[in-house]
């Protein structure tokens, strides 16, 4: 990406992460060594294409929310839970 940038007269941080990773994946499964430089150009060319828009004080918390479920947690043993549902039948949903 470094080297796709400098060409293309743009900062790394401009450029695509995942536009890059895919098309170096594509570019390892057809079996395109890196030791021929006008192909290597081309690819470089082939990355630089992609601009991503400025985004200052982007902020993602990495955290993973539990989503609600239209049924409670089994808080008690499975052969208990089972029992229950024989007696009295399943619970209501929850909203």
């Amino acid at each position: 990406m470094t080297q796709s940038a400098s060409l293309a007269d743009r900062l790394p941080r401009q450029l695509s992460f995942k536009h890059t990773l895919q098309l170096w994946t594509a570019w390892g499964q057809q079996g395109i060594g890196t030791d021929d430089e006008a192909k290597l150009a081309g690819l470089l060319v082939l990355i630089a294409q992609r601009e991503v828009g400025n985004r200052p004080g982007r902020c993602e918390p990495r955290a993973v929310k539990r989503r609600p479920k239209p049924f409670p947690l089994l808080t008690k043993p499975r052969a208990l839970a089972r029992q229950e549902i024989l007696e009295n039948g399943h619970p209501k949903k929850l909203k």
